[in-house]
């Protein structure tokens, strides 16, 4: 259900989203559907600047927002969206995959958050100490434990946290969650200071 769009989105016609990934660029699709569903929305491949596996808080914000600036260097548009996922070590809990959406105009910058999950503990200590991409350790183990599962032929794969869930939180899906969060103040400029420095 879509409705008018409202706030500083009332007049995006064209949004760069830092990244070719189908399903990252899915989900930006969906997060922006629900205020301006004519929008178009272009990829760009663009560099994060840090680890290939990024670990904390930081990292993890800031390969975001390098994303989200490279995107919005990379031609004409009214909104820019860097999208980055890493993990981060929560007490008591242990390491979880969190990703992190950066939305930056000539105006406004924010960031938001997804909900976090666990990989297998036996992905952590390759991803963490040796800086392997979580995504392929992990993609090695589920074909361990599921030989017949092979890749999705789809372009819109559920992603790894699709499988982890039975197909119930899709990448896509995962990604919207973090951009929706980073609209807030988009939504209401009113409530919130203008432009936070990236």
């Amino acid at each position: 259900m879509s409705g008018p769009a409202v706030g500083r989105l009332a007049g995006f016609r064209r949004v760069r989203v830092g990244s070719m990934n189908p399903p990252k660029l899915e989900g930006v699709r969906m997060a922006l559907a629900a205020y301006c569903p004519d929008v178009e929305i272009l990829g760009a491949e663009v560099a994060s600047g840090v680890a290939e596996q990024p670990c904390g808080f930081s990292e993890i914000q800031r390969g975001a927002r390098n994303r989200a600036e490279a995107a919005r260097k990379s031609g004409a548009c009214d909104l820019a969206v860097g999208y980055e996922d890493g993990l981060v070590e929560v007490e008591g809990a242990g390491w979880l995959n969190i990703g992190c959406a950066a939305l930056v105009d000539a105006e406004r910058a924010s960031i938001g958050l997804s909900s976090g999950f666990s990989y297998p503990p036996a992905c952590i200590p390759p991803a963490v100490e040796d800086g392997e991409p979580i995504g392929d350790v992990f993609d090695k183990l589920w074909r361990q434990h599921h030989p017949d599962s092979g890749r999705a032929a789809s372009a819109l794969s559920t992603g790894n946290v699709g499988k982890l869930s039975a197909d119930v939180l899709t990448r896509a899906e995962y990604t919207r969650h973090a951009v929706l969060c980073a609209l807030v103040s988009w939504l209401h400029p009113e409530l919130y200071a203008p432009r936070a420095e990236m």
